[in-house]
């Protein structure tokens, strides 16, 4: 039997054990996905989407995505109260931030949910974030 990451940490000093911590926590933090976006803000999907002014199954769908329209990302961070930025990094270069993807001077309009129709199966109506 192999040895554990437990086991590894317990061997460690107090103070070393703290920096690797630390470190998987930074790590943890700069690379995190909408979901834990969402629930580091102690929202549901159901309140994030009463924001956003469409479904909850529409905030699942786009947690579950790795390709979103800036201005969708951008949407789902504001109803967060956060503010998107684009930064490019090459390595020969200093970090440019991009300006203008989306941004508007007035606030955008709500999405509204899509009508119900009646005899329509609900996958088969029109999702506004498709």
């Amino acid at each position: 039997m192999g040895t554990t990451l437990k086991d590894k940490m317990a061997q460690l000093t107090p103070e070393r054990r703290a920096r690797v911590e630390a470190e998987a926590d930074r790590l943890h933090a700069e690379y995190q996905t909408l979901k834990d976006l969402r629930k580091a803000r102690d929202l549901t999907q159901a309140q994030l989407a009463e924001s956003l002014g469409i479904r909850q199954a529409t905030i699942a769908q786009l947690e579950k995505r790795s390709d979103l329209m800036i201005s969708t990302l951008r949407s789902y961070i504001e109803a967060m109260g956060g503010r998107l930025r684009l930064t490019v990094e090459f390595l020969d270069k200093a970090p440019v931030s991009l300006e203008g993807f989306g941004d508007t001077e007035e606030p955008r309009p709500r999405h509204r949910p899509p009508a119900r129709r009646a005899g329509v199966p609900e996958e088969n109506r029109a999702d506004p974030e498709r």
